[in-house]
């Protein structure tokens, strides 16, 4: 196979060139800052351990910085691009500098969180420069609905990055750090300045590596279902499991027979808690509007004959507390 010419790479001023024959210019509303620089690009494929015999996915291609130096190493690469006029304009810069590789790339001319298929064989990685706006949707979406990406780095904004990669217990740790977690293991794989881009953005970018679990997560609740009791449990992180998860479970006692089959503290906040857990939780949801309520105050009154009347005194008046604002929350 023939290598790629030096220079086969974009570099600033093909970058600008290319825009200003397209008659593009950046937009913020979908997040275009284009990457100027050959050496970065060639170290995103490099971090993303691209391997010859790859079917890479990359979405928002752009103006085809990033799609050329994957082409350079992987099988195929398949391009998902919203844009009318780079979707247009991309196949032509691709037979333009790497003619020798073009029959191996496609373009998908679609918005990526609609995407349910794509051509030629299924793909193995996902490597991609993130729009800032939709980076977390969009990623959760192509690994649910492609199971078959094996590995995953994305060029984000830096603090969406600390938030995919973030550890229980961390003051970043929410939802997207638990959901990506659902389907992979997640780091941080470095930073990027804001030099490389074209138009510079206003913050820095972080490159996240994530490695599809070998195993999916051991439960018996349906995914849905475990992002259900992740979105309740952050939507007020501030509040214990029992209060947070009330409206999720249907009282706050269910919520607390829930947690208390799964294992975990009804005190205990979102942000402590790994996805395994989660997943524990939703496997509870519905004994918990059932039996398990019964279980909740079995709980209670066994804790309270360990530590005496007062405890039970106080158990009962710290749940009326909770129930009271959990009512005045809900008040229209």
């Amino acid at each position: 196979m023939t290598s790629p010419t030096p220079d086969a790479l974009l570099g600033p001023a093909d970058i600008r060139e290319l825009a200003a024959a397209l008659g593009v210019r950046p937009t913020k509303q979908r997040g275009q800052n284009f990457v100027i620089d050959a050496n970065t690009v060639r170290r995103i494929v490099r971090t993303a351990e691209v391997r010859p015999d790859d079917v890479v996915v990359e979405v928002g291609p752009g103006l085809g910085s990033l799609t050329l130096g994957l082409l350079e190493t992987a099988d195929r690469v398949v391009a998902v691009e919203i844009d009318d006029v780079l979707a247009s304009a991309l196949p032509a810069t691709v037979a333009a500098r790497m003619p020798d590789r073009a029959e191996r790339f496609s373009l998908v001319h679609s918005d990526a969180m609609h995407v349910q298929e794509l051509p030629g064989p299924p793909p193995t990685a996902l490597v991609a420069n993130l729009p800032y706006n939709v980076a977390v949707p969009v990623l959760l979406h192509m690994l649910d609905t492609f199971p078959t990406i094996e590995r995953t780095l994305v060029m984000v904004q830096a603090e969406v990055a600390d938030r995919l990669a973030a550890a229980p217990g961390s003051k970043v740790y929410g939802v997207p750090s638990v959901k990506a977690n659902w389907y992979a293991e997640v780091k941080r794989a470095g930073s990027i300045g804001r030099n490389v881009f074209w138009p510079a953005p206003n913050v820095d970018s972080g490159l996240v590596a994530l490695t599809r679990r070998a195993e999916p997560i051991s439960t018996t609740a349906a995914k849905n279902e475990v992002f259900a009791a992740v979105d309740a449990a952050f939507a007020q992180r501030r509040k214990t499991l029992r209060a947070a998860l009330a409206g999720w479970a249907g009282s706050a006692p269910a919520a607390e027979a829930a947690l208390v089959a799964a294992g975990v503290s009804p005190q205990a906040r979102g942000e402590s808690l790994t996805v395994e857990e989660f997943a524990r939780i939703a496997e509870n949801r519905g004994e918990a509007n059932g039996a398990n309520t019964k279980g909740a105050r079995r709980y209670r009154e066994a804790n309270a004959d360990a530590s005496g009347a007062e405890n039970a005194e106080n158990a009962e008046n710290a749940e009326n507390a909770e129930n009271a604002e959990h009512k005045e929350s809900t008040q229209p």
